[in-house]
Parts: structure tokens; C-alpha cells; sequence
């Protein structure tokens, strides 16, 4: 994203829409290789926004124009495609089909108002269609169901069909078929051969919209005219529980006029769909808003891209009120410090207002509630951020970012690498919400935690070409070591070379404590063999022998430290003295007794369908999990309590996949240390 032109040689320019009836926004789901960027390629050359459809494998599509997406052949990234059909503005919203990807496909559910969930006529229906299709079920999205690549040698439109209504429920029904010259309106056609088919269209229809005069007029066999149809259409579809399903073929242009016609005539405009809660930035509840051109600015950031031209591009989706170039705007972002995106609130002005095409940005001269647009060079913006008017700002409340899980540790080639590293690592957080940057203070690593090995290698790609040379390495989990046994220690520093000198002796015993104790200093000084203001030092020198580590130099922790005795001199005696001599007496009861090393723990929560629960159970257990328990779930599905050590879970996101056919997911988080079994201590030392 991130080429200005006024058509860039396509046949059709940026118009702005001024009322928000005439907006729809569908957001294109569906699994990786369905057809979705063909698809929208196609509804692009038959609206004549391009003179040519572009193709996949060619990589010349408008929406796949990140370079990652040439390389892989699909989708990494959402993007935007508006057409004209009518007087009507329908915004496409291409988005990636791979799990890796969900942070985008969270991204398009929140500019749209609608879903078209496209599935392929060879495929069939499997775990990861279903679990896409939750995706759009869990945000309450209207949603119609496209039969794509029909033209596929596999082909087999009343069969896919029958595996949409088996999976996702009686809800889908057909709206049109094909036939031999063409596609059959269920809605309007009389040809007895589709008597039945139309007969549970019409039914659903009006059961979904809940027009129960309607119901009963039909049911005494009253004729129902199209628009009233049409009308309960739209009903049932912004209800989100009926899914009317077309059939089309990208490639002969088979079905793309009627569905073109279904989206402006029975999807919800942005006036109909409900818009995110809204509070002030101090977090006071606002007045729910309406799509209103007229109303309080406020708009959201849905992606951030970085482009080495133009800079710094936001796509937003406006919920109210107006954009307008050259006019201040307030850039909100709260409630996503975790992921490294600080909180934020900054006056910045909007220079111009751009309709994307990909990655084509076409000015426009506002851009109103209900629509979408692309801002340059909004410093502050990152993705999930408001942008709302600066004399009454507000903040929008945030999506559900799915949780990075696969750690991928880098290591810059060189120093002019590492000044690139730390230049890009910012832009591409702030574009990229489902990428959480850490710098380990523990183990030295700069760790980049990713959603998969695909959202891996788009980011390791984009630090590349934004000039930084990086390698990978193992991640490093950050242990901790303990005390096994009780172990006295002796420390002694004595130094006498003529003028000052130093003169500290402390006698401690180290004793273990429970699990998560943490430190505790006791101090049993009798008769002032320690002078009481140097006992603090003697405990200041052993918490940071503590963080500094013992044997195998990782943070001591769970110990009691009791100072038992000691010396002092009259002059040579100090604060710096004592300090060194609680480290010294720390590392020789180390050296004296039994130490352990201790491994983190994390309490994990896994989600998958039951035929793979056999399987992910014997994983666990070669993890050195520890099962604490299964319970249903929806209908199918599974939940396993787990206890897992950290160094068994750096690549359970990709195995965990792997053991699902894509259809498992699983959250983590710490426990506890546990001992590291010897065999693998010996290892780690």
C-alpha cells in the first residue's frame, strides 16, 4: 500500500460517497485457496475497475501486493478493494485464509458490516472453514456463503452445499443455482423443477426476518411479491442467523451480477450494522453512536503499513462523522502496553484522504461515516488506534487480538544491522498488533513472538527488506536456581595495603523454602559481632549475588539467608566491605552444598475437536505435562488443563497445528518453577 495515483491505469477513479446507505463493507473470509483474491479480482474487471483481472500465480493482483504474498501465493495481509455497482460504494475486504493470519482476518470483522465466507467447489468443508466461520459467528457477523471455482474439474456445487448446511446449520440456504445457461433465482423463478428449493427459501426467509404476518399470508397461499421478499432478505441476513448461498465462477463471470446485486440489495449498510462502544479517553462511557456524517468524528485505524515512499499508511474505517484533509484530528491508542504499544494521545493533522485500491491510493475529498479510507503520515497512529475529532476526543473500544505464541529469537549480522534492526522492529509493531516484541534481560535475546511459521518468515522478510541482516537463533528460557539442602557460607574480605584498608567477615547459613517463597534475610547477630549499620549492607550484598546467580549464573530464588555471626574492624570496617562479603558468603555455601536448577511451568489451556484428543493427550504427556483435567466444550470440541514446562512449548504453536489438522488452538501462562530434572540440568550447566 502506498503508491498515489489518480487511476494508475485503471479504468475507473476514487469517487467519495456521501451517505452511508450507499456504503457496504464486505469482508471476503474463507480458507487459504478458496478464491477469494480471484474473486475480487474478477468482481473488479466486471464492475470496470480494471481492464484485466490480474492472477494469483503471476502475482499481479491489487490486493496481493505485499511482496510476501508474491513469494507465498497467498494472502498475508487484508487489503481493500472498493467497486461501484449501481449507485451504491462496496468496499471488498480481501483477507488471508491462513491461521497464522487471524489478526488480520479480526481486523476485516471490524471495518465490515458484512462477510461473504467463500468456499471452494472441489474442497468440501474442514476443520479450519469451520473454525473461520466461528470466527465470524463469535462478532455476530452477517454473513452469505459464495460457491467458488466452479469450473474446477472436482467441482460439486450441491455437494458443497449439503457441507456448508451440515456444518454450519439449516441457517444456509441457497439463493441461487446453477443451471445450464446460467444461475437460477430461487427467489423469482416458477420452473416446477425448483419447486421445492424455492419453497425453503422463501420459508427461511421469512422465519429468519420474523415477519410473522408474512408467514401466515404465505402459508395460506397468498403470492408474496419480490420486494417484500427482498426486503425480509435483508432482514434475515443483518439478523446473522441466514445464510443465502450463491454459486459463481471467477474465471467465465458466472454468478458475479447477481451477487453484486444480493450485497447492495440485501446486505446491511453501515446505518444498519452496530458500532463499536465508544468511551472518552478517561474512560467514561459515551453515548452509543449512529453512522452519521453529521455526528462526532471517530474513526478507527484497522491496519498500519509502512511504505518506503510514502511513509506511514493507515487504512480507517470511519464510524462517525466526516475525515476531511487539512483538518487536526486526536490519535487515541489505550489498552495494548502488553503487546509493547504504549499508551498513547497526540494532536496530529490529516494532510489528505485517500481511497485505497490495494496498493494504490486514490485522494478524495472526504470520507464519511460508514466508509473506509487511507491517512499518509500520521506519526502516532498504530493499528486498533482512534482517530476522533481534538476538542471532544474519544476512544473506541478495541478488538480481540489473538495471542503470538511461537517465539522466534534474532540476532542482527552486523552493528549497521542492529541500528536497522532497531529502526524497523518499530514500524512493524506498530503495523502488526499480533507481533509482541521482548528484549530479555535474562538471557540477552531479542525475541520476536509471532502467530506461525508463516507470520514468521513475513516478518523476518520485512526486516530484510527494510535493510536489517538478520540471523535466528534457539530461544533461551530464562531458569532460576535454588538451594536442594541446608548450606552454611563463610565470606571474608580482608584487604589491608597500607592506609584505608577493608575488613568484612560474615558466617550465614542458606536454607530452602517452599515454592514461590521468594527471599528472606534473617538476621541472629549476637553480641554486635556485626555492628548494626552494616547488617543492611550484608543483605544489600546478597540480593545481588541473588539476581547475579550462582553456579550456573540464572537468579537465585525460594531461600532463606540467616546471618549467624561475623566480624568487624574499628576503621577498615565499610559499607561497600560488608556488601562484598554477604556475595562472597552467598557463593561459598553454593560451593559447599547442594544447588538446583528450576525451570518455569505454564498452566496451559487447549482448545480442539475430540478425534484429536487421544493424540494431543500422548503429546502432553512427552511434553512432561501434567493433565489436570478435560471437560466438553461445544458441540465437538474439547478443553485440556494442562501444566507444561516452558522449554516443552516453544514450538507447540506449529505442532499443536500440526496435531490438528489446523483446528487445535491453546493460551498459556506462568505457573510456577519446578525443578529441572538432572538429566537435563546436566545439559543446561
Amino acid at each position: 500500500m502506498g503508491t498515489k495515483s489518480s487511476d494508475n491505469g485503471h479504468s475507473a477513479g476514487a469517487v467519495a460517497v456521501d451517505n452511508p446507505a450507499k456504503v457496504r463493507n464486505v469482508v471476503l473470509v474463507g480458507p487459504s485457496g478458496s478464491g477469494k483474491t480471484t474473486l475480487t479480482e474478477a468482481l473488479l474487471a466486471t464492475t470496470g475497475v480494471l481492464t484485466r483481472a490480474g492472477s494469483v500465480t503471476e502475482g499481479n493482483t491489487v490486493c496481493d501486493h505485499d511482496p510476501a504474498a508474491v513469494r507465498q501465493q497467498r494472502s498475508v495481509g487484508l487489503a481493500v478493494a472498493p467497486v461501484r455497482h449501481g449507485d451504491v460504494k462496496i468496499n471488498f475486504i480481501d483477507t488471508p485464509g491462513y491461521a497464522d493470519f487471524v489478526g488480520e482476518l479480526r481486523a476485516g470483522l471490524r471495518a465490515a458490516d458484512a462477510a461473504l465466507f467463500v468456499v471452494s467447489a472441489a474442497e468440501g468443508v474442514d476443520a479450519t472453514t469451520i473454525a473461520l466461520w466461528e470466527e465470524c459467528a463469535a462478532v455476530g457477523m452477517p454473513r452469505a456463503v459464495v460457491i467458488a471455482r466452479t469450473d474446477h474439474h472436482r467441482a460439486d456445487v450441491a455437494g458443497e452445499i449439503a457441507a456448508c448446511q451440515e456444518a454450519f446449520g439449516a441457517g444456509v440456504v441457497p439463493l441461487y443455482l446453477p443451471a445450464d445457461d446460467g444461475l437460477v433465482n430461487l427467489l423469482t423463478t416458477e420452473d416446477p423443477r425448483y419447486e421445492e428449493q424455492r419453497n425453503a427459501l422463501i420459508e427461511g426467509v421469512i422465519a429468519e426476518s420474523e415477519d410473522e404476518t408474512l408467514m401466515d399470508r404465505y402459508l395460506a397461499g397468498e403470492h408474496v411479491d419480490q420486494a417484500t421478499l427482498i426486503a425480509d432478505l435483508e432482514t434475515a441476513v443483518a439478523r446473522g442467523s441466514f445464510h443465502p448461498v450463491l454459486a459463481v465462477c471467477s474465471a467465465t463471470g458466472l454468478g458475479l451480477p447477481e451477487l453484486l446485486d444480493g450485497i447492495t440489495r440485501a446486505f446491511p449498510s453501515p446505518l444498519e450494522h452496530p458500532l463499536p462502544e465508544v468511551t472518552g479517553v478517561d474512560g467514561i462511557p459515551h453515548p452509543r453512536l449512529a453512522a452519521d456524517p453529521d455526528g462526532p468524528l471517530v474513526a478507527e485505524v484497522v491496519r498500519t503499513a509502512v511504505d518506503s515512499y510514502v511513509g506511514r499508511v493507515s487504512l480507517v474505517r470511519v464510524f462517525s462523522g466526516t475525515l476531511r484533509p487539512e483538518r487536526p484530528v486526536h490519535v487515541s491508542g489505550h489498552g495494548m502496553a502488553d503487546r509493547g504499544h504504549e499508551d498513547h494521545d497526540t494532536d496530529e493533522r490529516v494532510a489528505h484522504v485517500y481511497s485505497p485500491l490495494g496498493a494504490t491510493l486514490r485522494e478524495v475529498p472526504y470520507c464519511v461515516a460508514g466508509d473506509l479510507c487511507a491517512l499518509t503520515k500520521l506519526g502516532s497512529a498504530e493499528t486498533g488506534d482512534t482517530v476522533s475529532a481534538p476538542e471532544r476526543p474519544l476512544l473506541v473500544a478495541p478488538w480481540e487480538m489473538p495471542e503470538p505464541l511461537l517465539p522466534v529469537a534474532v540476532v542482527p549480522r552486523s552493528r549497521s544491522d542492529e541500528d536497522n534492526l532497531a529502526r524497523n522492529l518499530g514500524k512493524l509493531v506498530a503495523g502488526d498488533p499480533t507481533l509482541r516484541l521482548e528484549r530479555n534481560a535474562e538471557t540477552h535475546q531479542l525475541v520476536l513472538w509471532c502467530m506461525g511459521e508463516a507470520h514468521a518468515d513475513v516478518v523476518l522478510a520485512r526486516l530484510r527488506a527494510g535493510g536489517a541482516e538478520v540471523d535466528t537463533e534457539p530461544v533461551r528460557v530464562a531458569l532460576r536456581e535454588t538451594f536442594a539442602a541446608r548450606s552454611p557460607g563463610r565470606g571474608r574480605h580482608v584487604k589491608q595495603s597500607g592506609g584505608h584498608g577493608q575488613y568484612a567477615v560474615c558466617d550465614v547459613v542458606v536454607e530452602p523454602l517452599p515454592r514461590g517463597s521468594g527471599f528472606e534475610f534473617v538476621d541472629k547477630i549476637v553480641g554486635g559481632a556485626v555492628p548494626n549499620q552494616f547488617i543492611p549492607s550484608v543483605e544489600k550484598g546478597v540480593r545481588a549475588q541473588l539476581e547475579r546467580g550462582l553456579l550456573g549464573g540464572h537468579p537465585v530464588v525460594d531461600v532463606r539467608v540467616t546471618l549467624v555471626d561475623g566480624k568487624a574492624h574499628s576503621v577498615d570496617s565499610s559499607d561497600a566491605a560488608f556488601q562484598t562479603a554477604g556475595s562472597l558468603a552467598l557463593k561459598d555455601a553454593a560451593a559447599n552444598g547442594k544447588t538446583a536448577l528450576l525451570e518455569p511451568v505454564d498452566e496451559v489451556v487447549v482448545r480442539l475437536p475430540d478425534e484429536h484428543l487421544g493424540t494431543v493427550l500422548g503429546d502432553l504427556s512427552g511434553r512432561r505435562g501434567r493433565v489436570l483435567g478435560t471437560e466438553a466444550d461445544t458441540a465437538g470440541y474439547t478443553v485440556i488443563r494442562a501444566e507444561v514446562p516452558a522449554t516443552e512449548l516453544l514450538r507447540y504453536a506449529v505442532e499443536l497445528r500440526s496435531l490438528t489438522s489446523g483446528t487445535g488452538a491453546y493460551t498459556r501462562r506462568f505457573s510456577r518453577y519446578d525443578p529441572l530434572p538432572q538429566a537435563l540440568a546436566a545439559r543446561s550447566s
